[in-house]
This record gives structure tokens, C-alpha cells and sequence, in this order.
């Protein structure tokens, strides 16, 4: 894929931000179906799972203010997968792997956020963003908010720090999710200035 026809439409164009879309390879088994070439009727013999992909152009963007009660906080790579872990069911991170993270030429410590429950000590939120300086593109990778700390408005405060940081860095930030998850991460992410309407199917044979 070229760098400049993806700029253009980057969300339409890939199911994948630019840097990974260059080295990645579809393994057999697996087709990914942009909305637009998506017949249902055609891949009876996959299942399939529907991730939604937006944009946020940083424009208008202000610093955000942490809820009453919570304060940013240091945080290890252990820290972060441990609660990554504990806010998704089916979903399973090791260590090991989440400090792969920090090789890769997109990995900036600034946008790796944890945020503490100044009453409990506990960490309640955690969010991670990357920076594509090939293309200036800003990635939402990992946003996450402990379960019982839900509806105080931190995941709103992670995307809109993280862009916070990244308005100076990067021409855009793109950003995907299940369209089917139940915790509804696409409205957070409307909510917080990210449009479009692109929707990627990930097609896995049926074994």
C-alpha cells in the first residue's frame, strides 16, 4: 500500500494502521472485507466479526480535566497487562507481550496512561496510544476502565489526553473496536470527536 493513498482515506483504505498494514500477512483461513465489498450470503463458511475504524482530525482539541477523585500515575508493563486482563472477558495479554510493545518504532512512553483511585490506591483506567511518524498518524491501541469505575467519565479523560498529547505529534488519530462489544467502545470514541463510518469484516473459516 502507498503512504499517500492511504493519508486519503486511511480508515477506508486499511482495516490496519499504515505501519502494520506494510508487514502484515493474512493468514490462510482468514479474508478481511471492507463494508462496501461485504456480501453476507458469500462467506457462509465464516465466521465473522465486524470491527468499526475511526478518525479524529485533532482539531478543537482541549486538555481535559481528571474526574474528582482520580490522579495520573506511574505504572509498569505488568501494571497495564494485569488490568488490561481484568476489564475484558476473552481477551488475554501477557507481559511479555505488552513489552514487545515498547520495540516497536511506534512506541512513545508518553502515551502509555494510568490512572489511580486517589481513595482506593487501586488503578482504574489505562490507556495506550502510538505514533506512526512516517505518516504522522496517532493509533488509540488500548483503552480501558476497571469495571466498578465505569460512568465517572475516565474513559473520556484517556482519549481525550491522549489526543491531547499526540495534537502536536500527529495529522490524525484512527482508532478500531468491535462493533458487537457489549461495553460499546464506539460511542465512547464519537463522543469524544472521532467520525466515519467505515466498518472492516474479519472473516474466519469455520472449522
Amino acid at each position: 500500500m502507498e503512504r499517500d493513498t492511504y493519508l486519503k482515506n486511511p480508515c477506508g483504505e486499511s482495516s490496519l494502521p499504515y505501519w502494520k498494514a506494510k508487514q502484515v500477512v493474512i493468514p490462510d483461513g482468514m479474508k478481511i472485507v471492507h463494508q462496501n465489498q461485504f456480501e453476507k450470503d458469500a462467506y457462509t463458511q465464516f465466521v465473522d466479526e465486524p470491527y468499526f475504524r475511526l478518525k479524529h482530525d485533532l482539531k478543537n482539541v482541549s486538555a481535559p480535566q481528571l474526574p474528582q477523585g482520580y490522579s495520573l500515575c506511574d505504572a509498569s508493563v505488568r501494571d497495564f497487562a494485569e488490568h488490561i486482563n481484568a476489564c475484558y472477558r476473552g481477551i488475554q495479554i501477557s507481559e511479555a507481550e505488552l513489552q514487545s510493545y515498547t520495540t516497536r518504532p511506534v512506541y512513545v512512553p508518553s502515551l502509555w496512561l494510568a490512572v489511580r483511585n486517589n481513595q482506593t490506591g487501586e488503578i482504574a483506567a489505562t490507556g495506550i496510544a502510538e505514533l506512526d511518524g512516517e505518516c504522522r498518524e496517532g493509533i488509540l491501541e488500548w483503552i480501558q476502565v476497571s469495571e466498578n469505575e465505569r460512568g465517572c467519565g475516565l474513559g473520556c479523560y484517556l482519549v481525550m489526553e491522549l489526543l491531547w498529547r499526540m495534537k502536536n505529534m500527529a495529522w490524525f488519530v484512527t482508532v478500531s473496536g468491535e462493533c458487537e462489544n457489549s461495553t460499546h467502545p464506539e460511542s465512547l470514541y464519537r463522543k469524544c470527536g472521532f467520525t466515519g463510518n467505515d466498518v472492516w469484516h474479519v472473516l474466519r473459516k469455520r472449522v
